[in-house]
């Protein structure tokens, strides 16, 4: 277990929903951002469809020397949100951190605006941004009653882009706009939200099902995204979405509320240059 005083997340109960990821050969973000807060002293709910994803981010936050929870739930499901956020109430007293992870785009039939199928856009919007709202819903009233939380919603640049597929640019668009109603109607109970928007990330929503989908070998899709980013010419990874997650859920973030922090390498400024989309 770890021993570190001087823990930033030290004896916080944090739930991360998407805690699990696909499978690839790269870390996800939700299983990053698990990780992270452990490492540094959070007891750690994870929360997925696979139970088995979920049970291998919690074995990989015990090698780390950290305390995970493996919970199995679907997202898009309010009842089963429902349950957990009880679940973790009753079993914790208290709910410190909430960070909402889960986002599918090209594996669940995403497409452009003239060519999406109703089935796939409502089952975008439903894993998206619904499950968020379903997260913060239920979890709200007990960070009311405590006078504290921290909320942390995962959206991503492809709002601000020339990003081809509808689905995920409306939802994430839907996840900033969730995020700042929840600062502002919730500042005065000491309650934060926050957003983080992953720019071009080699993780394997990003990258594995893009291979999948195009048929092109790993090494074509991450050149090309790589050739887009101007820091450095390389992907974020998961890491970097973590670590800046980390600084938001921790109290030297304590007057940060409301935010949209990038996470992109300096993809933004190149936005409405080349017009191309940043996928």
């Amino acid at each position: 277990m770890i021993q570190n005083t001087n823990l930033r997340l030290k004896n916080k109960i944090a739930i991360v929903v998407g805690g699990g990821q696909s499978i690839g050969e790269t870390v996800g973000n939700g299983r990053a951002a698990s990780i992270t807060y452990a490492k540094e002293g959070a007891r750690v709910i994870v929360v997925d469809n696979n139970l088995d994803a979920a049970q291998e981010t919690v074995r990989k936050i015990k090698e780390s020397g950290g305390i995970g929870f493996a919970y199995r739930a679907n997202a898009a499901g309010e009842a089963e949100i429902a349950t957990l956020i009880e679940f973790v109430r009753k079993k914790f007293g208290k709910i410190d951190i909430l960070h909402n992870n889960v986002g599918i785009s090209i594996a669940g039939g995403d497409a452009e605006v003239t060519e999406i199928h109703s089935d796939n856009f409502d089952q975008i919007i439903a894993l998206n941004l619904k499950s968020m709202i379903y997260a913060c819903k239920y979890a709200l009233p007990i960070m009311r009653e405590q006078k504290f939380g921290n909320i942390i919603n995962i959206s991503s640049t492809a709002v601000h882009e020339d990003y081809p597929w509808v689905s995920y640019k409306v939802s994430k668009a839907g996840v900033n706009a969730l995020t700042e109603q929840i600062a502002i109607q919730n500042a005065k109970y000491g309650i934060r939200a926050n957003c983080i928007e992953p720019g071009l990330m080699n993780t394997p929503m990003a990258i594995d099902s893009r291979v999948e989908a195009w048929n092109d070998s790993r090494e074509e899709i991450i050149k090309a995204r790589d050739a887009k980013v101007p820091l450095n010419g390389k992907m974020g990874t998961a890491w970097d979405v973590a670590n800046s997650a980390l600084f938001l859920a921790s109290d030297e973030a304590k007057f940060i509320t409301g935010v949209t922090l990038m996470v992109d390498g300096g993809v933004h400024l190149k936005v409405g240059g080349s017009g191309k989309p940043n996928t």
